[in-house]
Formats: structure tokens, C-alpha cells, sequence
């Protein structure tokens, strides 16, 4: 029984540090690399992670720079950065890309907010799964007379408290990303 616990303990870890990845790829007004680190480029008919065409640097606070390690992947990289939902223009000098981070206006910023709270509340969607699949689990393990209802009480209880802390998580995560948009 505490098998099945320890499982679901290292889903909801693993759920909650995945969904502040993607919060650090959320734009602020502030430059990082996070920021584009999970584009990827259609490079020579393929599709690559743009990591691997280049290093990303933060020189200043809002401006990024990436320095491409083979100069026919320039255009390529460009392409990917207009055309993704980041809002930004790089500017091409040889083979090093400036990209300006904008200041966001207040308007902005309330749609990253409301967006950051959409994607929590679609992770405490998956993590009420993890938990549902858990009881369920331990419920067949009842009637299949493996343990007795006090245990499936006892182990009810654990299960809410694991999935208590990942919620927990992921809201101080989503307080922490507030303050940081919002932050001028």
C-alpha cells in the first residue's frame, strides 16, 4: 500500500515541477533565457530545438542575445521568434541575434496573469486525476479484500495530504509568477 503512495508522490512532483518549467517560459517584462528555450526552429527540413542552434545570454535586463553557432541558421531562428506567441523582434548582426524585451503594458499584464491561472488550474486538474487514479486503486485493493476499510480510510487521508502539498505548490508557484508580471 505505501508503494502506490510513494508513486503517487513522485506524479505530483513531477507534475508540479513541469508546470513551473512552463511558468518560466511565461514572458515578463524582465529578460531570460527560459524564455525561448523551448522553441523550436525548422532548420534544413527539420524541426530542432533552438538550444541547439545557439547560446542564449542575458546581457541586460531586457534584452537577450544568441549567439549562433552556424550562420545559415539565422534567418531560420528569426523566423521561429516573430512567429512565436512571445511578441518579440530579433535584430540580426552577423551571427548574434538582439532581441529587445519590451516593456508589457498593463493590458498585458493582466492576460499573462489570467493565463498563468488558467495553466494551474489545468494542472490541478492533472493532480485530482493522479489522486482520483490513486483511490480508485486502493479501493479495488478493498474489494479485493487486500486491505481492510480502516486502511483504505487511513490511506484516503495520505492521499488528500500528498495531493494537498502539490496543490499548495503549484498556488505559491503561481503567487511568485504574479508578482513577477506584474512587477514594472
Amino acid at each position: 500500500m505505501a508503494g502506490k503512495f510513494t508513486d503517487l508522490e513522485q506524479k505530483c512532483k513531477k507534475t508540479a515541477e513541469h508546470f513551473r518549467k512552463e511558468l518560466q517560459r511565461l514572458r515578463t517584462g524582465r529578460a531570460s533565457a527560459s524564455l525561448l528555450e523551448g522553441l523550436t526552429v525548422e532548420y534544413y527540413g527539420s524541426t530542432v530545438p533552438l538550444i541547439q542552434l545557439g547560446m542564449i545570454n542575458a546581457p541586460e535586463p531586457r534584452l537577450l542575445t544568441i549567439q549562433v553557432y552556424d550562420g545559415g541558421a539565422c534567418e531560420a531562428i528569426e523566423k521561429a521568434i516573430k512567429t512565436s506567441d512571445l511578441g518579440l523582434n530579433p535584430a540580426r548582426d552577423g551571427t548574434l541575434l538582439r532581441i529587445p524585451i519590451p516593456a508589457l503594458t498593463e493590458e498585458r499584464r493582466k492576460e499573462l496573469v489570467k493565463k498563468t491561472h488558467k495553466m494551474a488550474e489545468e494542472v490541478k486538474v492533472i493532480l485530482r486525476n493522479h489522486r482520483r487514479d490513486t483511490l480508485d486503486a486502493l479501493k479495488k485493493q478493498e474489494k479485493d479484500k487486500a486491505v481492510s476499510a480502516d486502511d483504505v480510510r487511513r490511506g484516503s487521508d495520505e492521499i488528500q495530504k500528498i495531493t494537498d502539498k502539490a496543490t499548495a505548490e503549484v498556488d505559491q508557484a503561481v503567487a511568485q509568477k504574479e508578482k513577477e508580471i506584474m512587477e514594472v
